[in-house]
């Protein structure tokens, strides 16, 4: 990407996100309709739906279609070529973010940074140029939302996330 050009970063994006919208069956890949949360501060501090969410499926859902992080993130997932590097290095995220902050940044993170270009997972109004098939119905369901959350988590100091 070339980081002189103005709007680079939003071009990356946008890339990134229409990777994600065409590549999961049938569009947009939403096992579930947008769930209600509570933001507190800077973090959603309940598990959506009240789920539990499985870090081999969210490390699954990182690196795959669904999720695309490695669009825009370094992750330790050495098996894949290919890493961003507009977002920040994911490596040691468990012992930086709680749960719910990462909760929130997945959900929505223009509640935590108004000019971040990453895409909302979880959230379906307040959103610009999105086609008509994909309008009302989020990139990431609550249960894939809760198990990209307990991936995020385990990478930390030795492979584990920091207690927080």
């Amino acid at each position: 990407m070339d980081r002189s050009r103005p709007g680079g970063h939003r071009t990356c994006a946008a890339i990134a996100l229409g990777a994600v919208l065409a590549a999961a069956p049938g569009g947009v890949r939403a096992d579930d309709a947008v769930v209600p949360y509570r933001v507190v501060g800077d973090e959603i501090p309940e598990p959506l739906a009240g789920l539990t969410g499985d870090p081999t499926r969210g490390r699954a859902i990182a690196a795959g279609r669904e999720g695309n992080c490695l669009a825009c993130h370094r992750l330790p997932i050495p098996e894949e070529e290919f890493h961003g590097d507009v977002g920040p290095d994911l490596a040691q995220v468990g012992d930086r973010l709680s749960q719910g902050q990462l909760r929130l940044r997945l959900v929505d993170p223009k509640r935590v940074k108004e000019d971040t270009v990453m895409p909302a997972f979880h959230v379906v109004d307040r959103l610009e140029r999105v086609a008509q098939r994909y309008r009302g119905r989020p990139i990431l369901g609550a249960q894939q939302v809760e198990d990209v959350v307990a991936y995020l988590r385990t990478l930390g100091h030795a492979g584990g996330g920091g207690a927080r």
